[in-house]
């Protein structure tokens, strides 16, 4: 290796903490978008919900090709992607083009996010560290959230005006671009594996995955982990302020609506250390364990989430409990993948994972105002996300944590 394998996290954390930053944001934005337009809450959440699908959809196809043609060049063409929809959105008078905005962020980000990122980390990380150097990547989602998020509130707060605050996010957004290029792989191929690897067709890699139950089975999963993501980042901000819950720190009044961006950016706060700590245990420990027992601390915290007396704390508390369990199911997941099947075709396979994250993402984005407006508050939705979470560590529990066979892990490899 010509290179530290820690220049591809360094430079994969920093575009995830813009491009998943701005993209939590959008949850601050679900009140005032509805006002302004005349419409219900179902429209934002339909559109964040389509865009979260989209994402999912195309994520198979851009991880095939960033396992092909390079993480670089897909990133970066991702991110013209995703700022020309942040564009149309801040500037939409209709919801036809809010919509279709949207929908492009969603592309965008498929294609700068998680599957392509995590790909080159994984081919270039040894497979000794790959599960911290993925936890490491995954927490600079989180630190944009900290980051972006409570930033975006406050100045949407301030300006009173959402399409400013949008074309802020929107500029910031081109920060991706030239981070792309510290995500450059050697052309000679040469990237850390199991053994040497064995060339496959699309059609071969895929068949290989599909037999395998526990393939199956972590995908299912991995629908409620996208449920419980974009549920609370979309509704929790309203939540709060509809129950008009603020808050006086150091004799600062803090809003409903700013308190419901900092709940969020709390969210992405502990999560910097919940990633960490998660990959660094799927490096000691069987990852769909890790995985069976993060799904049932989520299922236990919403739980005394809804039975404790709402309030500025039980939020903050609340927040900092998911925190910490919130994205930790990225680097066991996707090094699960890379473990099950070698990183060569990892993007791919962990894109086709992820689609179904984000169709729990369209269903919790979605449902959630489509409920609102139904029943006129968030109280089934709670209690599915309780049971979904329950439903998530019976799928990993039984997941046979093992390479395929080509792979042939040599006693002293074998994960344990």
């Amino acid at each position: 290796m010509t290179r530290s394998f820690w220049l591809p996290v360094l430079c994969g954390g920093l575009i995830l903490t813009i491009g998943l930053g701005t993209r939590q944001s959008f949850g601050i934005f679900l009140k005032p978008v509805s006002a302004e337009l005349g419409v219900g809450r179902e429209l934002w959440s339909l559109g964040i919900a389509l865009s979260l699908l989209v994402m999912g959809i195309l994520s198979p196809f851009v991880g095939g090709l960033a396992d092909r043609f390079g993480a670089a060049r897909t990133v970066a063409g991702g991110t013209l992607v995703y700022v020309l929809g942040m564009a149309l959105v801040a500037a939409a008078a209709s919801g036809a083009q809010l919509t279709v905005g949207l929908i492009l962020t969603g592309a965008g980000l498929a294609a700068a996010g998680f599957g392509p990122i995590l790909g080159a980390v994984g081919r270039a990380s040894p497979p000794a560290r790959r599960s911290l150097a993925l936890g490491v990547a995954t927490a600079g989602g989180s630190f944009g959230q900290f980051a972006i998020v409570p930033l975006a509130s406050v100045t949407q707060d301030r300006l009173g005006d959402w399409h400013i605050t949008m074309w802020i996010l929107a500029a910031t957004s081109l920060l991706m671009l030239p981070l792309a290029i510290g995500l450059r792989e050697p052309k000679t191929g040469a990237t850390w594996n199991v053994k040497a690897p064995i060339t496959q067709s699309i059609r071969e890699v895929l068949s290989e995955a599909f037999a395998v139950r526990g393939f199956l089975l972590l995908t299912l999963g991995f629908f409620v982990c996208g449920f419980h993501v974009s549920f609370v980042g979309t509704h929790l901000p309203a939540y709060i302020s509809d129950a008009g819950i603020g808050l006086t720190l150091f004799g600062k009044g803090i809003s409903p609506p700013e308190l419901g961006g900092w709940a969020i950016g709390l969210v992405g706060l502990f999560n910097i250390a919940g990633a960490v700590l998660w990959g660094w245990l799927g490096g000691r420990y069987k990852r769909k364990d890790m995985l069976t027992l993060l799904y049932l601390l989520r299922a236990g915290v919403f739980v005394l989430f809804l039975v404790l007396p709402l309030s500025a704390g039980s939020v903050l508390a609340f927040s900092a409990a998911l925190g910490f369990l919130w994205l930790g199911t990225v680097p066991l997941t996707s090094g699960l993948v890379a473990y099950m099947f070698g990183p060569i075709n990892m993007s791919m396979l962990y894109g086709i994972v992820f689609l179904s994250h984000q169709f729990g993402s369209f269903v919790g984005g979605w449902g959630g105002g489509l409920l609102f407006d139904l029943t006129g508050n968030y109280e089934i939705m709670w209690w599915a996300s309780i049971g979904l979470g329950l439903f998530a560590a019976l799928c990993n529990w039984p997941i046979r944590e093992v390479p395929v066979s080509r792979l042939a892990p040599s006693p002293a490899t074998a994960h344990y």
